[in-house]
């Protein structure tokens, strides 16, 4: 058997706000796009709580697919022009991989990763549901699959898909950017794009373009401090990861929870990597779910009669977020114990329950890694250098150092009981 392409779907443009129009490049293409596992995307946040601090940053993993899909498209086409010879069904699975590579996010993308279930990426997620979706295609996306999983041997395919310098990140940072209105992480993506070359089949940069992606290093390391990792952001993820843990213990414990039945499903069952790859059933109804599971029952559980549940719900739907403080030192013992006195004297919950109104952890980012898939720099006379040795840029070494931070987030109600501890002192 083989796939037989709709004829209904001819090519088709979609009107991006980030790039302009958008070309579908073929009816295989746009069949996929319409396969209810991709079509899930558009429910799908892309930078999960962050409108809760820059209220345009509503755009979804659709999206965010579809932009890397066209970027991936002008590189293609970039290469070509430099006589690297690409074939017509090279090109297509390279659409198709950097298309479907984020089909395994679940709701608010990275926040409720390993939550729903534990010890399960999303890359694992999209491995497998191209796995599914390539039975329904008859094969079709043999070759896509293969250069996703980084088992083809002309490797500046993958390194397009996935690397420290591919089309996903270059999407995200660029349409982050544009909907945050963070103007820190503007990248000159197309210049980069017509700098791109390949040498002994893994992709390099033209020396001439060495500058641009100093830029979109610097870039990144500032959208995650300023973006991805604010502290009102992942205080914000942190109760939503609470919120639901706190009803996944109370269905657990026998309580009725309102749910949709895909939600319902994750609330009733512990699902760990090695019962997930054994039941197909919660793949299924892994697909079936989205944001609006989510937001639907953190609205119900606002009146649920279990006060910390409906604390949580209640403080997300009003933007009563948490106070989270960030520091580039651990905090003490003391600390940490001066506000967990605080939150029982002022709430009246017990030390089992703290963990819902107290929570500390660990940030960290680094925006490059000296590793196998480094960014390589190519001079005029094929010599290859990483862009740390290449670069005349003093700090970029810095950039390639991980940094640190620490957070604890409480209800704001309580003030800075810390503080007032090292005052007594």
């Amino acid at each position: 058997m083989f796939y037989v392409q709709s004829k209904l779907n001819k090519k088709k443009i979609i009107n991006d706000p980030v790039y302009g129009f958008v070309t579908i490049p073929s009816g295989f293409v746009f069949d996929l796009i319409q396969h209810p596992y991709f079509q899930r995307l558009r429910y799908i946040k892309q930078v999960s709580m962050t409108h809760l601090v820059y209220p345009g940053a509503l755009h979804t993993r659709f999206q965010h697919a579809i932009g890397a899909m066209h970027l991936m498209s002008l590189a293609i086409d970039t290469l070509r022009s430099k006589e690297v010879q690409i074939s017509i069904e090279e090109e297509e699975a390279a659409l198709v991989a950097i298309l479907l590579h984020d089909i395994g996010h679940g709701p608010f993308s990275h926040s409720l990763e390993h939550t729903l279930i534990d010890g399960v990426s999303h890359e694992m997620l999209s491995s497998l549901l191209m796995d599914r979706i390539n039975d329904e295609f008859n094969g079709h996306l043999d070759l896509a699959i293969t250069m996703f999983n980084d088992k083809y041997p002309r490797k500046f395919f993958h390194q397009l898909v996935s690397s420290q310098l591919d089309t996903d990140r270059m999407d995200y940072l660029n349409r982050d950017s544009f909907f945050t209105g963070v103007s820190e992480g503007v990248i000159s993506f197309d210049r980069i794009i017509k700098m791109l070359n390949v040498h002994e089949d893994e992709l390099v940069v033209e020396l001439k373009g060495i500058y641009s992606v100093e830029k979109f290093l610097i870039a990144r390391r500032l959208m995650y401090w300023q973006v991805y990792l604010h502290k009102t952001v992942i205080g914000a993820e942190q109760m939503l990861i609470k919120a639901l843990k706190r009803a996944k213990e109370l269905s657990n414990n026998g309580a009725d929870m309102f749910a949709s039945p895909a939600l319902s499903h994750f609330l009733k069952n512990k699902i760990t990597i090695d019962n997930f790859l054994l039941n197909e059933s919660h793949l299924q109804w892994f697909t079936r779910l989205d944001d609006t599971d989510i937001m639907s029952a953190i609205k119900a559980w606002v009146d649920h009669e279990d006060k910390i549940l409906s604390m949580l719900c209640r403080k997300l739907m009003a933007r009563d977020l948490f106070r989270t403080v960030m520091s580039n030192e651990a905090f003490s013992p003391d600390d940490i114990a001066a506000i967990n006195e605080a939150v029982k004297s002022y709430f009246g919950v017990s030390d089992q329950e703290l963990e819902y109104f107290v929570f500390a952890q660990e940030v960290h980012n680094s925006a490059y890694t000296s590793r196998e898939d480094s960014i390589k720099i190519i001079n005029k006379r094929g010599e290859v250098q990483d862009i740390t040795e290449a670069s005349d840029l003093s700090n970029l070494e810095a950039l390639a150092k991980k940094v640190q931070k620490f957070a604890v987030s409480y209800p704001k109600e309580v003030g800075y009981p810390w503080i007032k501890q090292k005052l007594k002192e």
